[in-house]
């Protein structure tokens, strides 16, 4: 499952980068809104992540850092969930990912499975230790290795489908 990736570089000159930021940005809100529907379903499925990890890996740092940054920002304003107080942490990790994404995919220009699992783990263990570091909370920072493995593998399964469906683009 390793495969040569049409990876695109924007930069903030081009609207494209704005136009294509918005566009993961509302899937970095609707999606969250349908995970909350279920019992967990935010910590759990960690959906707030999920189109930061497909935006950075197919259109780069730039665009990955916009969503990673705005995502929960728009969605603690519009919805409180995020809560404020978790905010630092989460962009952390978003921030994290959309650089550790970006990364891979412009070092590469391939997707495969195994490269998104590199990066997830990545975020999620530098992000665990700088959420320990924010928070004091060694707990709080396990979080995700407690009850998110089905988020990362939302994150790495999903992500390389969606990423090989939208590899032409």
């Amino acid at each position: 499952m390793d495969t040569t990736f049409n990876f695109v570089s924007l930069s903030y000159r081009q609207s494209r980068t704005y136009l294509f930021s918005v566009l993961f940005i509302v899937g970095n809100i609707l999606l969250p809104q349908l995970c909350h529907l279920v019992h967990l379903g935010g910590p759990t499925l960690l959906p707030i992540y999920f189109f930061t990890l497909v935006g950075a890996y197919k259109y780069g740092v730039r665009l990955g850092l916009l969503v990673a940054v705005l995502s929960p920002l728009v969605n603690s304003l519009l919805f409180g969930m995020p809560i404020p107080a978790l905010l630092p942490a989460i962009i952390c990790k978003s921030v994290l990912l959309a650089v550790a994404a970006g990364y891979m995919a412009g070092r590469t220009c391939r997707l495969s499975v195994l490269s998104l699992v590199a990066v997830v783990l990545f975020y999620q263990i530098a992000g665990g230790m700088a959420e320990w570091l924010i928070s004091g909370s060694l707990d709080a920072a396990l979080q995700d290795f407690r009850i998110g493995i089905p988020g990362m593998l939302l994150q790495v399964f999903g992500g390389y489908f969606l990423l090989k469906s939208i590899s032409r683009i």
